[in-house]
């Protein structure tokens, strides 16, 4: 999940640690679609997708998405003014464009035509109070760190299409913000979300929290009316049933499937198997700030030592591959230049040596909220001891682990969904981050990163990025070992779903795209 997990212990977008629920999976939609194969679109039928949920804790408000499931509703009612591309660079949805000034301290974005499903046309003004609301002073909901750069009260609508956003300081990925996850555009004066207005390809009909939730074409959709009459997402927190469910009939899409169901049913030719490449980074988090991890080649030890191959063999089971441990490998502004660290144990065993840390025992934090991170964990206690390093693995509270690592331990295993570099950096990597869960706090690297959002020139941000991640590879407390696919399933009718998109991506669940033959 998006550094997810990290920020929301409850509610994760995993639904981890949330009881197995049965929920009755409803007949057939309408057959009134026109007959075709999965590669040609037609018009028509409902498609039931079955996703882990939370209960009646579940919210259709769209600034307040957490789980899989809410996200994948919100983007079916709602629209973002912008949204992350496969390479987690920020595309244009509701704008049709952005134009920053020189100094980087004011931008204009203008609007595209698009109208509410109740016939209202989108404005600036909604958009503006949709800022407002998520900024609130007493707003605890997620994307107002991300719109906190953002001077709202010096912020104006020039006319209904164009908006001057004034920001508190230069900032050139300001995109970055309007794509962030919960920064949907609902209409002026919004107070409710029982029965939810957005601009999105879908219209609401009915919810229940921890059940179901269904919704019509829109078909005043300003990108293109979806191909199904109706979506219907229904939640079935237990895998072995949301695949049941799929090989009986009961739904058409199935939404994450463990690796092992994905090998299992790769050729039953009932069902298609949808890997989302790039959708998960796992890794481990050094304090840096205390010891025994605030020695450099100590970290450099553990750089060493790890086997990358090893753990995506063995975690991944072949829904994966290996990072050179930076984040966001494949992503915008990913340092490609830099060589492929590999196991060196003898390296490893000199710097551990060089660290004074012979035959050290280390705590090990880790924990089963998220797939495969106790497992890797043991792997590498294992891969230490080769040269003589106890990391003692400890399992920690499923339900608090995220916000346990925040502050204690030195070392914990690590998650984090995909999000732009820019946005890995500023929330995790800086002075004042909010989730530096390393307490990496270097005043140079914060001017790096300063200096970097100052710079217009999109190669000269690129090379100061190079710089940083240089620095990082060298000295820092993450190792991203791997990065996993996140698994969907969908019956063999299903045609039109994006298999380049990592989850919580644009095209991931553009169920308005899909369609039944």
């Amino acid at each position: 999940m998006i550094d997810f997990p990290h920020t929301l212990p409850r509610r994760t977008f995993l639904g981890l640690g949330v009881a197995a629920m049965a929920v009755p999976l409803v007949g057939c939609g309408p057959e009134d679609r026109t007959g075709g194969a999965p590669g040609e679109p037609v018009r028509g039928g409902r498609l039931r997708a079955a996703f882990v949920g939370e209960g009646t804790a579940e919210v259709l408000d769209p600034h307040e998405t957490g789980l899989y499931v809410e996200i994948a509703r919100a983007k079916a009612m709602f629209d973002k003014l912008a949204d992350f591309d496969s390479d987690m660079a920020p595309t244009p949805r509701l704008a049709t464009g952005w134009e920053p000034s020189e100094d980087l301290r004011t931008w204009r974005i203008t609007l595209r035509e698009a109208l509410f499903h109740d016939g209202r046309p989108l404005r600036a003004a909604d958009v503006l109070s949709s800022y407002a609301r998520i900024a609130a002073p007493d707003s605890t909901l997620r994307a107002k760190a991300s719109l906190g750069v953002i001077d709202l009260r010096n912020s104006r609508e020039i006319d209904d299409r164009t908006i001057e956003f004034r920001l508190k300081r230069p900032y050139a990925e300001l995109p970055n913000a309007l794509a962030a996850l919960g920064t949907y555009i609902v209409p002026e004066g919004t107070t409710s979300f029982e029965k939810p207005v957005g601009t999105g390809p879908f219209r609401f009909v009915s919810f229940e929290p921890g059940r179901s939730f269904r919704a019509a074409r829109n078909d005043d959709y300003w990108e293109q009316a979806p191909y199904l009459d109706e979506l219907e997402i229904v939640i079935s927190n237990d895998e072995s049933a949301r695949v049941n469910a799929l090989v009986g009939g009961q739904v058409e899409y199935a939404h994450e499937l463990s690796p092992t169901s994905a090998r299992t049913y790769e050729s039953d030719a009932r069902i298609q198997i949808h890997r989302l490449p790039r959708s998960n980074f796992h890794g481990v988090a050094m304090k840096v700030d205390r010891p025994p991890f605030d020695n450099p080649d100590l970290r450099q030890a553990l750089f060493h030592l790890v086997d990358r191959e090893e753990l995506v063999r063995s975690v991944f089971e072949g829904s994966g591959e290996l990072c050179n441990d930076l984040f966001g490998k494949g992503f915008t502004y990913y340092a490609d230049e830099i060589p492929q660290r590999r196991q060196d144990l003898d390296r490893a065993a000199d710097l551990l040596k060089k660290a004074g840390a012979e035959g050290m025992t280390i705590d090990f934090d880790t924990s089963d909220s998220s797939p495969g991170m106790k497992e890797a964990a043991l792997a590498i206690s294992d891969q230490a001891a080769k040269i003589g390093l106890d990391l003692r693995v400890r399992l920690g509270d499923k339900d608090t682990y995220w916000s346990d690592i925040a502050t204690n331990g030195v070392l914990a295993s690590y998650r984090s969904g995909p999000m732009p570099l820019e946005s890995h950096i500023s929330q995790r990597l800086l002075t004042t981050s909010t989730t530096n869960n390393t307490m990496w706090k270097l005043p140079e690297f914060d001017a790096l990163y300063e200096k970097a959002q100052s710079a217009a020139d999109e190669k000269e941000r690129a090379a100061i990025y190079l710089q940083m991640q240089e620095k990082l590879f060298e000295e820092g407390g993450f190792l991203w070992w791997g990065v996993s696919d996140w698994v969907v399933a969908s019956a063999q009718s299903v045609g039109g779903i994006e298999e380049s998109a990592p989850a919580s991506t644009l095209d991931w669940a553009r169920f308005d795209r899909v369609w039944l033959a």
